[in-house]
């Protein structure tokens, strides 16, 4: 962010209706907090062991399957700790020997630095990419596991969900993807995620919509005992938990509210179309603003692989990407900063579905305006 931010005044017929533009933590929709209130007393403040919490516990998890459109078999689970804990569980209990990773950001490379430091396993495969572009993804010999990113947050790069093998498993990391982005979970046998982007609630929780052949892979590495899991990143306790709804400790009840309620607006809408769809929607006006632009232009060329869920935008050298951001913080439009290792002279733009269409629309038409006030 620039350190003195220029006293440019954005209109007020011009801002969007909300401001919120973050890649995580998203936007909460009003619906979602009123939510959190109708479910006090009954829910918030109360044990996690008991009916009214696994009431909502079971909601969530039987909405992201009508959501995802699970097919026969695969089941959705739940665990305390965001994705981080669930790549630790991956680790300690679901890679057998050797993993392969599609690494092309910040997100996509961090799972495969934790596998690299894993004394029990052999070191990952990694097929990279330059950031702004994805890997192709194919067979090698002796993998197990073939770990993939549907979304890279951090450069605005989505990739296809896609088998690279019939042999191994596939893990994908969909932690911005999963709600906002169309999938095929046939095509890969763990889909996880966390709350806090297009499902638009808080952090501390992953979910995962995990295969018949998954569930027996967690199983079967439980039960081998040949290595120390820590409970916390336990697969197992976390599979055995969700078929009860409820997780191994105390949950944030508001995180499990809220993605509920996004979730059950998601399905009462039309599902994935209806979610993905607006995504789409906001996505084709800024990259469609930006291949316009002069000033502007996509970070991630290849139209086939620009994110629906984030977008990220380069600008000229003429142009101070942190003071025009800076100024949009200073008129209520926050969190279109850059990812902050990527370094670039960009901004980043979330289009999560809880993000209305129109408020993208607005939020380009305010930075045109300010690109006029500082030219």
């Amino acid at each position: 962010m620039a350190t003195n931010t220029p006293d440019i005044r954005i209109p007020d017929d011009l801002k969007p209706a909300d401001g919120r533009f973050g890649s995580g933590p998203s936007k909460v929709r009003p619906e979602q907090l009123e939510a959190v209130m109708e479910a006090s007393p009954e829910v918030m403040g109360t044990s996690h062991r008991q009916g009214p919490v696994k009431f909502v516990v079971a909601s969530l998890r039987n909405g992201l399957a009508e959501l995802l459109q699970l097919p026969d078999g695969y089941e959705v689970i739940l665990g305390n700790g965001g994705t981080h804990a669930c790549w630790d569980g991956l680790v300690a209990g679901f890679i057998e020997q050797r993993s392969l990773h599609a690494s092309f950001g910040e997100f996509s490379s961090k799972f495969a630095k934790g596998v690299a430091a894993a004394p029990f396993l052999d070191d990952p495969v990694l097929v990279e990419a330059e950031v702004g572009t994805h890997p192709t993804v194919s067979h090698v010999d002796g993998i197990d596991t073939y770990a993939l990113t549907h979304n890279e947050t951090s450069t605005g790069v989505m990739a296809p969900v896609t088998r690279p093998s019939q042999d191994g498993l596939v893990v994908v990391d969909a932690t911005s993807a999963a709600g906002g982005l169309r999938v095929d979970i046939a095509e890969c046998d763990v889909y996880y995620f966390s709350p806090q982007k297009s499902l638009a609630s808080d952090g501390g929780l992953w979910l995962a919509a995990v295969s018949p052949a998954a569930i027996e892979r967690i199983e079967a590495r439980a039960a081998a005992g040949d290595r120390w899991i820590p409970p916390f990143v336990d697969l197992k306790a976390a599979l055995d938990n969700a078929r009860k709804d409820q997780t191994l400790n105390t949950p944030a009840l508001a995180t499990l509210i809220m993605a509920d309620a996004q979730v059950q607006w998601f399905c009462h809408n039309g599902g994935l179309a209806f979610s993905a769809g607006r995504s789409d929607a906001s996505a084709a006006h800024l990259y469609g603003w930006a291949d316009a632009h002069a000033l502007a232009t996509p970070f991630v060329t290849d139209p086939a692989m620009r994110s629906s869920v984030v977008g990220t935008i380069d600008f000229d050298d003429s142009v101070d990407a942190a003071a025009v951001a800076a100024v949009l913080r200073a008129n209520g439009i926050v969190d279109t900063e850059p990812y902050r290792k990527l370094g670039r002279n960009q901004l980043r733009i979330a289009m999560f579905p809880a993000i209305d269409p129109d408020d993208v629309l607005a939020l380009t038409g305010c930075i045109d305006h300010v690109l006029a006030e500082l030219t």
